[in-house]
């Protein structure tokens, strides 16, 4: 299927894998995807992307917060019953030390190889449905973000989500950008 991939295609999955790396996360997901394709140089997903104003920054909040609650973050709740206000220390540490200087992060940076998830294969092989259903014999940057929003499960539709961006909007935004049977 790789061999299908543009050259810009082949740099996100490449961007990917350093988002995986730099959230310390030791699996590429459709959220590193996301962040990747909004990384990029101006191809139709990017486009459609910054259409909505998404900021990479503001989404890598995001996807940590996301991933954060549902491992092993601290418990606010269980730290009040010990008289401890954890948005007081957040904001004194962060006063001191800089914004998410308390994020949870993952282990180690995860060298070598990094895993696609089950998620991000599947929006990986939707993306090749996808080219084929619009006639394309490629896989670039925008057929990648309907093969996420077709998936629709993901880590990326969540985040997506959470910023009130209308799904499908951005799904014929991307389709719309895509040139027609080209390349």
């Amino acid at each position: 299927m790789f061999e299908r991939f543009t050259d810009e295609a082949r740099q996100v999955v490449q961007r990917a894998q350093e988002e995986a790396r730099r959230l310390r996360h030791p699996y590429i997901g459709t959220e590193h995807l996301l962040l990747a394709l909004l990384g990029g140089d101006g191809g139709p997903a990017a486009q459609a992307l910054r259409g909505r104003n998404l900021d990479p920054d503001d989404l890598r909040r995001r996807i940590v917060g996301i991933v954060t609650s549902e491992g092993d973050a601290l418990d606010p709740e269980a730290l009040a019953t010990l008289g401890i206000d954890l948005e007081e220390v957040r904001r004194v540490t962060e006063a001191s030390f800089g914004p998410g200087a308390l994020d949870v992060r993952g282990g180690k940076v995860p060298s070598g190889h990094i895993p696609f998830s089950k998620r991000a294969k599947k929006a990986l092989e939707l993306s090749l449905r996808e080219a084929l259903r619009l006639g394309h014999k490629y896989i670039g940057t925008g057929h990648i973000l309907l093969g996420i929003l077709r998936e629709g499960e993901g880590l990326a539709a969540q985040v997506l989500a959470t910023t009130g961006v209308d799904l499908d909007d951005l799904r014929d935004d991307v389709t719309r950008l895509i040139p027609p049977k080209a390349a």
